[in-house]
């Protein structure tokens, strides 16, 4: 698939907490994979070519203010994010990893769940621009690819996973999260995508 200027790119969760080894979540397996696979490379190089395309470049980030009022206590996944002081905005933690350019005309949001399109107007965004077809790149590809794969399929848009722009804990994770996608995406790499 070309991008063109119907196309949106979505980088999702691409932040300092995440993918750098510093970050507070390096632990999970992240950065390591994000780092063995060259991820954020093939982010950067993908955002340069939907961008040169007219593409629309979307860089959608996990957050919560510092009081953690939008916080969900009683998840699994972010319930604990107070007690250790992570993913908090305005801090370095939630800015988007230094490998990774986003421009002043290109959007950015703040989520506060795993999908971009829950709780934020990307999707208000995306027809108000005219988007019909949506690539996703993100971390990780089990959790923030996923659902933002699958809410972007049940709005009607033709959605595409760029499978070495995403990164997981570890390779069976990220692997078997691209098997079930098939069923919602098409799945293709950066190569077949430039």
């Amino acid at each position: 698939m070309t991008p063109t200027t119907s196309t949106a790119l979505l980088c999702i969760d691409f932040i300092n907490e995440i993918v750098d080894a510093k970050g507070k979540l390096a632990g999970k397996g992240y950065a390591e994979f994000a780092q063995r696979h060259e991820t954020l490379d093939n982010v950067a190089s993908l955002i340069d070519f939907v961008r040169t395309a007219g593409g629309l470049i979307i860089g959608v980030r996990l957050g919560f203010s510092s009081d953690y009022r939008e916080q969900p206590e009683a998840s699994p996944l972010f319930g604990q994010a107070k007690k250790f002081g992570a993913l908090q905005m305005g801090t370095p933690a939630t800015d988007f990893h230094a490998k990774l350019s986003f421009r002043p005309d290109d959007v950015t949001l703040w989520k506060h769940r795993v999908s971009a399109f829950f709780g934020t107007p990307l999707d208000l965004i995306l027809r108000n621009r005219g988007i019909r077809d949506v690539l996703i790149s993100g971390v990780a590809t089990d959790l923030a690819v996923q659902a933002g794969a699958r809410d972007a399929h049940d709005r009607d848009y033709r959605v595409t996973v760029i499978s070495d722009a995403c990164a997981a804990a570890n390779d069976d994770d990220h692997e078997q999260s691209l098997r079930l996608l098939e069923k919602v995406a098409k799945i293709q790499t950066l190569a077949e995508t430039m």
